[in-house]
């Protein structure tokens, strides 16, 4: 969900490099090699919620670069007037984050949730808190278990589902923080670049502790941050002026840092950064530093890259729509896949093993049939957000417009558990 913003203060530097994002626009098109990256990152965060591969979060920190891309369009965008930038994002993003929740909470009602009585909630303000479903300033609630654990679903579902709305609920903050943040970039840079990763450091590592969602909301702005505002610096120009092996010295510095933190604070999933605020803070910043100092700038993919214009396209059009809906639709392969079971020739042991032993692998092959389906189904709501002509598959250069933007589901043979996160 890269959105766009931008804003020009009166202490702006005078003079600025032409950046990557200034040659993109004035081509009249969009910069493919950050369409690239945002798609890369959200199939990095599809296979990781299949798998949970805790390697992933390493190899390809998806959440800092979807926050970064987010955050250089923002700064592109706050040339205009702040509020209606503001505006403009917010009712982009709500749209479709509405019809993801009006079938999340059917089927919460559904499975027989009373959000009143639940003891997790609150009472009342549980209750008010729903409306958290409808403009997320907060975490919206939902029971940790419902259902059965050998039900159509794992009893963990509602977490799964609803996991990916701390991202909508993080963008949200950073859209309206944006042009504060921008000015404050622009008069001192390098604390602004930096000052989210010292937060971190402080209500990241427990020096502070800040409690319940508030806590868990600062903690990821705080995280991310810096991410972000490093969008702002890649608008600007900022790493082209600063000497690329400098840049990419003081990155690897930064990085090194990170995953030394992270072998003294494994989480219960081991290497798996998103359970290490710090560590995925400084990793992140640092894998973005480096992917942005490279910043091709291309008005389109080169070479073999060509063959995915398409599919980058879509995935740039329908990001939100992919993000929100994703950790559903992994859920959904596993009673599709069970039907399987039923079948007269799966009596046969070695044929109930086979596919007890490539049960993962159906599930990866259905998942991406599964997201085409829902794109289809309520992508467009993403179109008449954005206030352009409904498309069903929007895979050509007119409804290209960027936006953004989270594992493991179990069968009746074999339960597979997951966590909603980055």
């Amino acid at each position: 969900m890269s959105h766009s913003s931008g804003y020009v203060p009166e202490h702006a530097p005078t003079v600025l490099a032409e950046t990557p994002v200034d040659r993109a626009e004035k081509a009249g098109g969009r910069d493919r090699y950050l369409d690239l990256l945002r798609s890369l990152a959200l199939v990095r965060v599809v296979v990781y919620h299949l798998f949970g591969w805790a390697w992933l979060t390493i190899a390809f920190p998806s959440m800092g670069v979807m926050f970064a891309l987010a955050g250089s369009l923002t700064a592109r965008s706050l040339k205009r007037p702040a509020w209606g930038v503001i505006r403009g994002r917010i009712r982009r993003l709500l749209p479709p984050m509405w019809v993801f929740s009006a079938v999340a909470l059917a089927l919460l009602l559904a499975g027989g949730w009373n959000v009143s009585e639940d003891p997790d909630q609150g009472g009342t303000w549980g209750v008010v808190s729903l409306l958290n479903y409808v403009f997320p300033v907060g975490a919206p609630p939902f029971p940790w278990n419902l259902g059965e654990k050998a039900g159509l679903l794992e009893d963990t579902w509602p977490a799964q589902a609803a996991g990916p709305l701390w991202y909508i609920r993080a963008y949200l903050w950073f859209v309206i923080a944006s042009p504060l943040l921008l000015r404050a970039f622009r008069k001192m840079p390098w604390a602004t670049l930096l000052a989210p990763l010292a937060l971190t450091a402080v209500v990241g590592t427990g020096v502070v502790t800040i409690h319940g969602e508030t806590g868990n909301a600062v903690s990821d702005f705080a995280v991310y941050g810096s991410c972000w505002v490093l969008g702002f610096a890649h608008h600007d120009g900022l790493p082209a002026r600063v000497p690329r092996y400098l840049a990419v010295s003081a990155s690897a510095l930064i990085m090194a840092f990170g995953l030394w933190w992270a072998s003294g604070h494994l989480g219960p999933d081991g290497w798996d950064l998103n359970d290490i605020p710090l560590a995925q803070a400084t990793w992140s910043f640092g894998f973005v530093v480096i992917l942005l100092q490279y910043s091709p700038s291309w008005q389109e993919l080169p070479g073999r890259l060509a063959k995915w214009d398409k599919l980058v396209t879509l995935s740039n059009n329908r990001a939100v729509t992919i993000y929100l809906w994703h950790n559903f639709l992994i859920m959904a392969t596993v009673p599709i896949i069970d039907q399987a079971y039923d079948l007269p020739f799966m009596e046969n042991e070695q044929w109930s093993s086979a596919l007890d032993t490539t049960y993962m692998l159906w599930m990866t092959l259905l998942i991406w049939p599964l997201i085409g389906l829902m794109v289809v189904a309520v992508g467009w709501v993403e179109d008449l957000a954005a206030k352009r002509r409904p498309r069903l598959w929007p895979t050509g250069p007119s409804g290209a417009t960027g936006t953004q933007g989270p594992r493991k589901a179990g069968s009746r043979r074999r339960a597979r558990s997951g966590r909603s996160s980055q």
